[in-house]
């Protein structure tokens, strides 16, 4: 880029080091870009006159949101000069922030403009980075518009540094060069962001979270492990739609094979709508004059209003801890700050909002290499609460899924221990219990042999043309086989259970929900229901060890007879017998039974039967 032409229009602009940051006085906040914008030559020349001229000012706030690069202005040596601020707290600032040598602000981003706007946070210099300016002038903020607008509206001295690497990207994200005091050409390559590499427990909770987002919908994912690890599971997905604060290298990969499309978004249709982006040179490459990528400013991007208005708007985010109640927080390990309340809230708020949204929270069960559990029965004092109970609809670990919305402090806190780490499931029901979370006299298999098979989760479909999901039941699966049950008729529960009774109190359901899966086998019909699931069949059997056989029993909903579930659960049923290596299964039918027996006499099976005091007593052999 040739700056002859703007340094002859504009000599002003094109000042010494020494004269631009000789405008800094003592006491002025000096705005600094963000993320993998950061203008690194301009920071690094800050630092270099700072120790030329150790008394030129001092007492200097320095704001920006998050900091990639290096940042000098927070250590101790420099704290006569500077004090940092930060709206997010990253790896350079973190230590500084927790030993009170710098500052960090909570504030939800889409709310930062206001604070420029209002004069709350005053800036006095910004630094920033741009795209060469184009022959009227125009210059892009490139791969962070954020609040880089609403900062270098309200400075008093715009510095800018520019830089050949930084692309050209399109939406809100231009300056023209009489909006700036000050040009410093410098190439550089930008700052790059790689998230941790994907572990096996990473990709198991991208690929559960995946079973969440339907073609078609408009999605928001955070920064990391997790998020980069559900962005590798949606290759199978068709038309989804962007609307994020954060673009990355995997969400340039979905746009790339197709996947991405924006094609059903109701708003921006076309578009993939961001404000910032972390990631490596390929992807900005891609970005540079793209058309169908829109860069606009976080209080547009995050204002939850706006994401509210996209039909089935998915935002997908993490958090360092979750208490049993569902409150998380994303921002804090007990009182240590970690990173900042960010945009989290406002794109979980936004989703909840939307005709047909979700807001899932996807996390490792565990850190600290295992020894502590993020599912915890509360938060640990001093935390922030980044997501209150009524933000979140799906929490997703590696063990599976719980739906929160709508359920109360009992369902919740059962929800989410059964989707803890096994090895702490028995201390959280033991909490849960001294809390008045769930009942006294909740019972629990501790061990291999009460752990989820997750394994015999088995999509189906019947002979009637109905697509079920047939797995085993969960420990948290009490309040829907509650809502099955009663749903039965008199005749039907009659006929399942050989009682006239018909209460079954909490006492007898976790009998039936809690299951040692080295001795018995609960499997359930489940369809789709909303957002939640509902049962329509329920299956059994139970082992009799001295003629190492299984006794069955199953049940469908009376509303759902005649469609092919109870073929299909006895089916599966005896598949996994054999499997176990058992030598047959029996089953005692009352002789009005019809459809039961129905069942057993046309399942295919070599079946013998005897009429013992009014029951039939069937039996099915599974020797060659």
């Amino acid at each position: 880029m040739d700056y002859e032409i703007w340094r002859n229009k504009y000599p002003e602009k094109f000042a010494s080091e020494n004269e631009i940051f000789g405008r800094i006085n003592r006491g002025d906040t000096i705005f600094i870009g963000s993320a993998c914008a950061e203008p690194q030559h301009l920071v690094q020349s800050l630092i270099r006159y700072v120790k030329s001229n150790p008394k030129a000012f001092c007492d200097a706030e320095v704001l920006h949101i998050r900091s990639l690069g290096v940042a000098p202005y927070a250590a101790e040596r420099f704290k006569q000069h500077f004090r940092h601020n930060s709206f997010f707290i990253g790896d350079s600032t973190r230590d500084a922030i927790n030993q009170g040598v710098a500052d960090y602000t909570p504030i939800f981003l889409s709310q930062t403009p206001k604070l420029f706007d209002s004069g709350m946070a005053r800036i006095d210099i910004a630094l920033i980075q741009t795209s060469p300016p184009d022959h009227l002038g125009y210059m892009s903020l490139g791969i962070s518009v954020d609040v880089i607008k609403a900062a270098v509206k309200k400075a008093s001295v715009v510095v800018a540094q520019i830089n050949c690497f930084m692309p050209r990207v399109h939406g809100d994200s231009f300056l023209n060069i009489n909006d700036i005091d000050y040009i410093v050409p410098h190439n550089e390559t930008l700052l790059e962001y790689s998230p941790e590499a994907e572990t096996d427990i990473a990709i198991r909770i991208g690929n559960y979270t995946s079973r969440l987002i339907e073609d078609g919908d408009t999605i928001q994912v955070g920064y990391g492990r997790i998020p980069n690890a559900v962005l590798q599971n949606l290759c199978g997905k068709k038309h989804l739609g962007i609307h994020t604060e954060l673009i990355t290298d995997s969400i340039v990969d979905l746009m790339k094979k197709g996947i991405i499309d924006n094609s059903k978004k109701n708003v921006n249709p076309g578009k993939t709508v961001t404000t910032f982006c972390m990631g490596h040179r390929a992807t900005y490459d891609y970005l540079n004059d793209n058309p169908a990528i829109d860069f606009r400013t976080i209080d547009y991007t995050n204002n939850p209003m706006i994401i509210a208005q996209h039909d089935n708007m998915v935002a997908i985010n993490s958090a360092l801890e979750i208490d049993l109640t569902g409150q998380a927080t994303a921002e804090s390990i007990g009182g240590i700050f970690h990173s900042g309340v960010g945009g989290q809230a406002d794109f979980m708020r936004g989703a909840v909002l939307s005709k047909g949204g979700k807001a899932i929270l996807a996390l490792q069960s565990t850190a600290v290499s295992g020894f502590v559990s993020r599912i915890v029965p509360c938060l640990r004092e001093g935390a922030g609460v980044t997501l209150t109970r009524g933000d979140v609809h799906y929490v997703v670990t590696e063990y599976g899924i719980a739906y929160l919305h709508g359920k109360n402090i009992r369902e919740r806190a059962m929800e989410l221990i059964a989707i803890a780490h096994p090895k702490f499931r028995p201390a959280l029901i033991e909490e849960a219990k001294k809390r008045n979370m769930i009942y006294h006299d909740q019972h629990f298999i501790s061990g291999t042999r009460g752990e989820y098979p997750e394994h015999l989760e088995s999509h189906k479909t019947t002979k009637t043309g109905l697509n079920i999901l047939f797995r085993p039941i969960k420990i948290s699966d009490e309040p829907r086989l509650k809502d099955f049950i009663y749903s039965l008729s008199e005749q039907s529960l009659y006929r399942r259970f050989m009682s006239t009774r018909k209460d079954v109190p909490h006492e007898v359901l976790q009998k039936l929900v809690i299951i040692d899966y080295t001795t018995e086998m609960a499997i359930l019909a489940v369809v789709p229901k909303g957002e939640n699931e509902e049962i329509v069949g329920v299956g059994r059997y139970y082992i009799n060890g001295s003629t190492h056989t299984a006794e069955v029993a199953f049940a469908v909903k009376d509303s759902y007879s005649n469609k092919g579930i109870g073929s299909e659960l006895l089916s599966y049923l005896t598949y996994l017998a054999k499997r176990q290596g058992l030598l047959g299964v029996t089953a005692e039918v009352l002789m009005d039974n019809y459809p039961m027996l129905h069942v057993f006499n046309n399942g295919g099976f070599d079946l013998d039967k005897r009429n013992v005091a009014g029951l039939w007593e069937l039996k099915i052999s599974f020797r060659d």
